[in-house]
């Protein structure tokens, strides 16, 4: 008997047809003993679809009341999938999150989940029925419903597998595994068997789309291995993991990824002295602004006159330009840019650590395609470069074919 997680994205049910088809998937892959919970995105665009509901009331789509609306999504989906198992003779019950037991901070949009109490779902599991669960939400202790922000269905699938137990996770979208880059961009890159936590973390965080980080850490933190595979087709995926064979260890970078959710923001004229980062970044965290890539230059040093550049997701520049203007007139800096004009791309792998060469091949490649660079960032897996918008495509094949030749 294996208990097994199963996650099913939104183009993975965007339609009645698709919703009956994952039924008979599961189904058909389900030995007579298994014990199989299965979390479901919102029909195809439907957040989209209610986002856009929501503008055309208000400009304020944020909050409370914007969680109240978002969370139906899934219940949908939900409900119908019960219905399709239900059809297809096999006994189901639907869950909304704050049902299977999901308990989260008050951070409405982007919800932290802080315990899950399954005990329900246990309960439904040991009944013999499959378990619908609504991803992407959870509730807070005072009984208000909180959503997980991008990715969370990715995230509540792995963070109830560790909270079951479970065998392993099953994540469905609609490509059949994780790829040394995007394979929409760059034709020519190639599936992965495997990839460790780390890897795919770092990949995630600069800007791979089929995980979102949080999942992973989830995953990494429980050792809960998370098998990612095509919805469409039954070949095998990738699996993310603490370890993998020998077979992969021959590419020392696993991945090229690019993210074009950046502003590039430059804080210009500020005073050198203690505490001003401090001031800036702390001012912006308190706002959930994440800050990635950050640079520091000296303008005058005998006047002790920095620059500051730092990049943010694009949809955190208003909040992140009403901080900042307000600390303007505190700190008296000279002045404030913000450019959404950028994009990032990266070199990702663990195989980088004592292999010299990879930044200057990093760079080579960009150089070659007359691609300048703005910042550039570094980890112990990971090289970044933040560049034109426009040339982000170019850059990725010229990166890609450095590390991943024909």
């Amino acid at each position: 008997m294996a208990l097994i997680v199963k996650k099913f994205g939104g183009s993975s049910v965007a339609t009645p047809e698709k919703i009956i088809a994952v039924a008979r998937r599961v189904l058909k892959e389900k030995n007579s003993d298994d014990q199989i919970v299965v979390v479901v995105s919102a029909m195809g665009d439907t957040t989209d679809d209610l986002i856009s509901l929501a503008k055309a009331i208000t400009d304020q789509t944020t909050g409370r009341e914007m969680d109240m609306l978002l969370a139906t999504g899934e219940q949908v989906t939900i409900a119908l999938l019960a219905m399709a198992f239900a059809k297809l003779g096999h006994e189901a019950v639907s869950m909304t999150g704050f049902q299977a037991g999901f308990t989260t901070n008050e951070m409405f949009n982007k919800a932290k989940i802080t315990d899950i109490t399954a005990d329900r779902v246990r309960q439904e599991l040991n009944a013999g029925k499959i378990v619908v669960v609504a991803g992407f939400q959870g509730l807070t202790k005072n009984g208000d419903i909180t959503t997980l922000g991008r990715g969370g269905s990715d995230t509540t699938a792995v963070a109830l597998a560790a909270g079951l137990k479970a065998d392993h996770c099953e994540i469905y979208t609609d490509v059949d595994g994780i790829y040394s880059s995007d394979p929409r961009v760059v034709p020519t890159a190639r599936r992965m068997k495997e990839i460790t936590y780390n890897e795919m973390l770092e990949m995630a965080r600069l800007g791979a789309g089929v995980m979102h980080p949080r999942s992973v850490e989830l995953g990494m933190h429980y050792d809960m291995p998370i098998h990612v595979r095509s919805t469409f087709t039954q070949e095998p995926g990738t699996f993310i993991r603490e370890e993998y064979t020998m077979e992969e260890k021959e590419f020392v970078i696993r991945g090229v990824t690019h993210d074009t959710n950046v502003a590039k923001i430059a804080v210009l004229g500020v005073a050198d002295q203690p505490g001003i980062a401090y001031k800036i970044f702390s001012t912006l965290a308190e706002a959930n602004v994440d800050v990635d890539m950050i640079v520091q230059s000296v303008r005058a040093m005998d006047k002790h006159i920095i620059d500051m550049v730092f990049t943010i997701a694009q949809g955190d520049a208003p909040q992140a330009k009403k901080i900042l203007e307000r600390l303007k007139t505190e700190m008296d800096f000279s002045g404030l840019m913000i450019d959404e004009n950028v994009a990032k791309v990266s070199v990702v792998g663990a195989g980088m650590l004592g292999n010299p060469g990879i930044a200057a091949t990093t760079f080579g490649a960009l150089a070659d395609a007359g691609i300048n660079i703005a910042v550039i960032s570094t980890s112990e897996i990971s090289i970044s470069c933040l560049i034109e918008l426009d040339r982000v495509k170019e850059a990725v094949n010229a990166i890609h074919a450095r590390f991943f030749p024909n």
